[in-house]
């Protein structure tokens, strides 16, 4: 069975039979392009635009492949897991349209737009501190309490899976590229693109993006091994987690490289995009394009795969409003 594989065992079948399994569940989203981007960047940029994702997110699209791969026997129970938002609104939507229930551990910081889909999806929210030490050890009480299938938000090869099913598509919508660049916090999308791309198209490179100041997978990719950061302070809030064993697999053996950008840089990419191609995205979102805009001699003259992850913004706490 998937849930009791590790991120190595993973494969190419695994993400195709995960595709077929979440197909009604979620959108294939669409590419979006920008001449205005293409001259600034002086690269051709195709945007994945998973903030036209059911419930916003890519996250739905491992949440969905957990959920529906329980048994039922195993579903009785519900699903568990902690996390900023995005893991937690699309487990919980996931979770709904099997009418099972969904337990979620949050840090009491996380955006009110996110926790508010989490409950408009029917998840039951247990609130922690910002650190991911509050975070496991309030979620191993709830665990313990409930009995539920525990989801993590990407340390979990079924999320891994299923979040590969985006790069998937991505092969079939755009002819050819020669990069694509997602945001890293715990590595779920990066390790689902790297499942995908190193077995389907590996000449493709894989750069992962994060924020200066919540750099710790930069410093462990360099490193050679996990560096974990407790509570990092980032704009970026889907990025301050560290990486896992399942991730830092993919990450370690696939990644060209992993590129930062400042918050200031964060915040221009994200404004920037709101303006030029009128779309929604979060922070976390536009860490790929200020890292591309940082670097410009990365990317110049290629064709260029930028994932956005996501667009649950609190309307109320926009960045470039706050004093």
């Amino acid at each position: 069975m998937l849930d009791v594989l590790t991120g190595p065992d993973l494969t190419i079948a695994h993400v195709k039979a995960a595709h077929q399994r979440i197909k009604p569940h979620i959108h294939c989203t669409p590419i979006l392009t920008s001449s205005y981007m293409n001259e600034l960047t002086g690269a051709e940029l195709f945007f994945k635009c998973e903030n036209f994702q059911k419930a916003g997110a890519f996250k739905v699209r491992g949440a969905s492949n957990a959920v529906f791969g329980l048994s039922d026997a195993m579903a009785e129970k519900g699903v568990a897991t902690h996390s900023s938002g995005n893991h937690a609104l699309s487990l919980s939507y996931a979770a709904g349209r099997r009418g099972i229930p969904c337990h979620v551990v949050m840090p009491r910081t996380a955006p009110e737009a996110k926790k508010a889909a989490v409950r408009g999806y029917g998840g039951i929210i247990t609130e922690c501190e910002p650190s991911t030490t509050s975070r496991e050890a309030v979620f191993a009480e709830v665990h313990e309490a409930t009995g539920a299938d525990f989801v993590h938000p990407y340390n979990d090869p079924r999320v891994i899976a299923g979040q590969a099913t985006c790069s998937l598509e991505m092969l079939d919508q755009i002819d050819t590229m020669d990069a694509v660049i997602a945001p890293i916090g715990g590595g779920g999308m990066i390790s689902g693109t790297c499942l995908t791309l190193s077995n389907l198209a590996p000449g493709i490179e894989i750069y992962a993006a994060e924020p200066d100041q919540a750099d710790d997978a930069a410093r462990s990719f360099r490193a050679g091994h996990i560096i974990a950061d407790d509570a990092p302070n980032t704009i970026a809030d889907g990025l301050k987690v560290p990486l896992k064993e399942n991730t830092w697999h993919f990450v370690s053996q696939f990644v060209t490289d992993v590129l930062t950008a400042s918050e200031q840089e964060i915040i221009d990419a994200m404004k920037l995009t709101w303006e030029r191609m009128k779309i929604v995205m979060e922070p976390s979102c536009a860490v790929p394009l200020a890292t591309i805009l940082r670097n410009p001699e990365v990317f110049r003259g290629k064709r260029v795969g930028v994932i956005v992850t996501g667009g649950n913004v609190d309307l109320d706490k926009l960045p470039w409003t706050l004093g």
